[in-house]
């Protein structure tokens, strides 16, 4: 045996060992799909006795047809990728393949059993808390609209002080109602609870209506609300109520960060076969290092950028996106500081 064998000999075994050292599970399937290498971790995630998956077939060591649909995609197209909670064993994994060089495949299982386990425990904790707070929090909120109420009603009778103490009760007790429900809102939708989508959805009258929603808060804030929608906008087939929220989110966000006497644009139009829609406004903009994360959950930018005693919740914009590609679509930011932001997300147009 020459060098240069012995050198790649020795660089198989190495391999070799370094596979079987990985806390993922990897397979190596041929053109017949039979495996010809699976390291330890893959025979702890499909349940087998060491060494037992080697000469099987895809399908008889997998018993799930979802790991075989990503080995499809992977020959088809060179990649695939699922989620697969295995059958008849406890793992949940994640499911890479790769087509190889010689057309075979490699396969990756990566576990995600714990935290999955821990997002569903902090999903129904968020969702504990949020119906244990919602109640007492109603009654607080209605005590302090009606107080608010008789405090104008009763004109100099009530200090100038004290009314606007009053006030300001109100105006954050209407702050925590809308992070608890935003709260319950989010849970639902990380739940993994798929929206129905049956409605064809008219998006230029959605957004028309939804800025009407907040038209008297704009004009509390000095702002002026634009719609720029055609006639002729044709439907998406979708959940209205879900997709009249992002506007409602949108363009709520848009005015807490417009100057007095500003305006926000709404605009909804055709690009090929999708609808665009945008929100515009002419604030003081976001920083470039914060917009990959604007859409995070109980992201915050700068709090001086808001006007007014508090900057929402953090949670309208990852709400927003969730919506939006659960509706095959996407979200995302244009910015720049000192001039403005618009926030626009596009939706495919319904199918005969």
């Amino acid at each position: 045996m020459d060098a240069a064998s012995r050198d790649r000999t020795s660089i198989g075994t190495d391999l070799s060992v370094l596979i079987e050292l990985l806390s993922v599970g990897v397979i190596r399937l041929d053109q017949r799909r039979h495996i010809v290498l699976a390291n330890a971790a893959a025979h702890t995630f499909l349940e087998r006795a060491p060494g037992t998956l080697i000469g099987m077939t895809a399908i008889a060591a997998f018993l799930d047809l979802r790991l075989e649909t990503v080995v499809d995609e992977a020959e088809r197209s060179g990649s695939g990728s699922d989620e697969v909670h295995l059958t008849g064993t406890a793992f949940t994994v994640v499911a890479r393949a790769r087509r190889a060089l010689d057309r075979g495949v490699w396969v990756v299982l990566e576990d995600v059993s714990e935290l999955r386990r821990l997002q569903q425990i902090r999903a129904e904790f968020i969702d504990n808390l949020s119906h244990e707070l919602r109640t007492p929090l109603t009654t607080v909120s209605l005590l302090a609209e009606t107080l608010s109420r008789d405090a104008a009603a009763a004109g100099e009778a009530i200090p100038a002080k004290m009314r606007d103490r009053i006030g300001k009760v109100e105006v954050e007790t209407g702050h925590l109602v809308q992070m608890v429900d935003e709260l319950l809102e989010l849970s639902r939708i990380e739940s993994g609870r798929r929206l129905v989508l049956v409605d064809d959805v008219d998006l230029g009258r959605l957004a028309a209506h939804s800025a009407e929603r907040l038209r008297l808060f704009a004009e509390r804030q000095g702002v002026s609300l634009i719609v720029d929608a055609g006639n002729d906008i044709p439907p998406i087939r979708g959940d209205g109520e879900r997709l009249g929220q992002v506007f409602v989110n949108l363009i709520h966000n848009a005015v807490k960060f417009s100057p007095d006497g500003g305006d926000v644009t709404i605009t909804v139009r055709r690009d090929a076969d999708r609808i665009i829609a945008s929100v515009a406004d002419h604030g003081s903009g976001i920083p470039k290092a914060a917009q990959p994360r604007l859409f995070e959950r109980f992201y915050k930018v700068d709090r001086s950028r808001v006007r007014g005693t508090a900057g929402g919740t953090g949670l309208g914009l990852a709400i927003a996106r969730h919506i939006v590609e659960q509706h095959g679509g996407r979200i995302w930011v244009e910015s720049t500081v000192g001039r403005g932001t618009t926030l626009s997300f596009d939706l495919p147009m319904a199918t005969a």
